[in-house]
């Protein structure tokens, strides 16, 4: 048995709104005979699966099988770019002893990219290998996104560079990605992208819908983060589109919170866009029964040329394991993987226009709606089942601890 010491900021179990990668990772390390403890901080929307009191700004307790040590250290999406910074140096600040303490294996999870320092650190002061999961490229996407301080991107090139050099092992969510932990001189890289939870989402699961849907309305449905690398405006334009042209049997549900949220629904009301509605964010188990009584998944970002194929969208996968087709403005890997799963559409990123259409053409051909949503779930089945995906994040961490590799096999 190995100790693993897994720091991820933003962990959540499936009780919660946001993405349970580390979740489903964590418990499958678990499962494989190691004793783990995550290393959290207090997210927006997150579910940790503890519920005592802090003491000492933590709490820690046991999580289907691997400990949970979260700290009171909060974060959300809102935050201006100090306040983030600031709960990222927390965070590092307060994994550092633990990184430290005599584990056999840390497993570094980025975003943010800070997460690096104490895995770092234990590697150059103790000697402990570490596995570096690079979520997002950083310094590349908050460039993409603007950010043009040149000491704050030099420091993130920097690091970056380092985390993946003296990394034992590189996790990276994309081919994108992967290229450039090898170009940073990663020694060993392996591509694991988003998986599809195929219990929690699926025809299975009890449907429920909003109550201002009509029986008649097709409900096109977007679930993530209302920030402004999702350029959401693009999806009022296609609902004021549909208005325009009488259309009455689409719903766009935009469920979520973000920065840019406050401003989409006053442009929402101005504009009388009644065929638009907002949720709140809901936990992944009320989100699975959302999308099951929903017909098509909205894939949305900000036209930026590096989302291509930089990104791996976690909405995605619960929209194919929901056995959702799929309208999308992404352009690369994302639209590779719906064209050869028949299992969506995909429109130019900027297109309002076309991706008006895409919604009109799914409404009205419910046949052939109903066919993209059998291929989005075969295609989960096949190639996305988190299962088979998180087996092999064991092996490569066992690999980062030099251990002989084990049969492979899935975790249920």
């Amino acid at each position: 048995m190995s100790r693993i010491l897994y720091l991820h900021q933003h962990f959540s179990t499936p009780e919660g709104g946001t993405a349970t990668r580390s979740y489903a990772q964590a418990r499958a390390l678990a499962r494989a005979g190691h004793e783990v403890t995550v290393a959290t901080g207090r997210f927006a929307g997150a579910e940790t699966g503890l519920s005592g009191p802090f003491r000492f700004g933590r709490r820690e307790g046991m999580v289907d099988g691997f400990r949970v040590v979260e700290w009171d250290i909060p974060y959300e999406g809102g935050m201006g770019l100090g306040a983030r910074g600031l709960a990222f140096a927390r965070y590092a600040l307060r994994a550092l002893p633990p990184a430290l303490s005599g584990h056999d294996l840390v497993i570094a999870s980025s975003t943010p990219l800070s997460v690096a320092v104490p895995a770092l650190l234990a590697r150059r002061l103790r000697g402990t290998p570490f596995l570096f999961e690079m979520r997002d490229p950083w310094p590349e996407l908050p460039r993409a996104l603007g950010l043009r301080n040149r000491p704050i991107l030099a420091a993130m090139e920097a690091l970056a560079g380092a985390a993946c050099r003296e990394a034992s092992g590189v996790v990276a969510l994309s081919e994108g990605m992967a290229e450039l932990a090898r170009a940073r001189g990663a020694k060993r890289v392996e591509v694991i992208g988003q998986g599809c939870d195929l219990d929690l989402f699926g025809p299975h699961i009890s449907a429920w819908r909003p109550e201002e849907a009509a029986s008649h309305e097709a409900l096109a449905v977007y679930a993530g983060a209302h920030g402004t690398a999702n350029g959401l405006g693009l999806l009022l334009e296609a609902a004021a589109r549909l208005r325009s042209a009488g259309e009455a049997r689409i719903r766009i549900v935009l469920v979520g919170q973000g920065p840019a949220k406050a401003a989409l629904m006053r442009e929402a009301l101005r504009r009388g866009l009644r065929n638009v509605s907002f949720v709140p964010p809901l936990p992944k188990r009320e989100l699975a029964g959302l999308l099951a009584g929903s017909q098509i998944g909205l894939l949305c970002l900000a036209p930026v040329e590096e989302f291509a194929e930089w990104t791996a969208p976690n909405k995605l996968m619960d929209f194919l394991a929901a056995g959702l087709p799929v309208v999308s403005n992404l352009p690369g890997a994302a639209a590779r993987l719906l064209e050869e799963g028949a299992c969506g559409v995909t429109v130019q990123p900027r297109d309002a226009e076309a991706l008006a259409a895409a919604l009109v053409r799914l409404a009205a051909r419910p046949g052939e709606r109903i066919t993209m949503g059998r291929a989005a779930r075969e295609l989960a089945q096949r190639r996305l089942d988190r299962r088979f995906l998180a087996a092999r994040f064991v092996a490569a961490a066992e690999t980062a601890l030099g251990a002989p590799p084990r049969p492979f096999e899935a975790t249920a």
